[in-house]
């Protein structure tokens, strides 16, 4: 894969670059300020981006801004966003335009060099990908919910991996269990909880999150 890596402190961008390399991947790029972000996505158009939030000049949230002014010019452009904190908004505006390829990882999981990767690619092949880390927040925040009462351990399981952006295949392979399998406990929480289920791995993990933060 083709990457760009936009982080300002020196450490974390230098440790991100030799990760990459080591499990086989090009970087062509970095970036340390909001406007180097937006330059170097439109100008390589990499296969997958590694966004930090917070950058230079005003350390707000430059870095999700010019992603997503980078995928309004080129749709479906794969964007990792960094971030410090779990931060419900960013999710949501990443997954709001309904294209693919986007995620959304604590920079403390970088160093679960695995998982990372995992994301990494994930995001590259047009997928989703949410930090467990955040889906397990949001549900925590979310457990006084009276539907959220209604699901079963296993259908709660389930909605913990979709809400990370796994699709049924994957979540089967996770928890051990056939594809149909999933289907029926995706089509039974969905019901509970009151939202559409949808075929788009996307919608699916955004209408999540849009029901655990309500």
């Amino acid at each position: 894969m083709r990457i760009v890596v936009a982080e300002d402190l020196y450490l974390l961008r230098d440790g991100m670059v030799r990760l990459i390399e080591a499990y086989g991947h090009q970087v062509v790029a970095t970036a340390t300020t909001g406007p180097e972000t937006l330059d170097a996505l439109l100008k390589w158009r990499p296969d997958v981006s590694i966004v930090d939030v917070r950058m230079p000049p005003t350390q707000s949230d430059e870095g999700l801004r010019a992603a997503l002014a980078a995928r309004r010019e080129v749709p479906g452009l794969p964007v990792l966003i960094l971030s410090q904190h779990v931060e419900q908004l960013y999710a949501r505006e990443l997954l709001a335009d309904g294209a693919s390829g986007v995620g959304y990882f604590l920079k403390e999981s970088v160093f679960d060099a695995d998982q990372f990767v995992d994301a990494l690619e994930r995001v590259a092949g047009g997928g989703t990908a949410m930090d467990p880390a955040v889906i397990a927040k949001l549900l925590s925040s979310g457990s006084s919910n009276r539907h959220l009462d209604r699901l079963t351990e296993r259908e709660y399981s389930v909605l913990s991996l979709m809400a990370e952006g796994l699709s049924n295949q994957a979540i089967g392979r996770r928890l051990f269990l056939s594809e149909s399998a999933i289907g029926k406990y995706t089509t039974s929480l969905f019901g509970k909880l009151g939202i559409t289920d949808d075929d788009s791995n996307n919608r699916r993990v955004l209408a999540v999150l849009t029901y655990l933060n309500s």
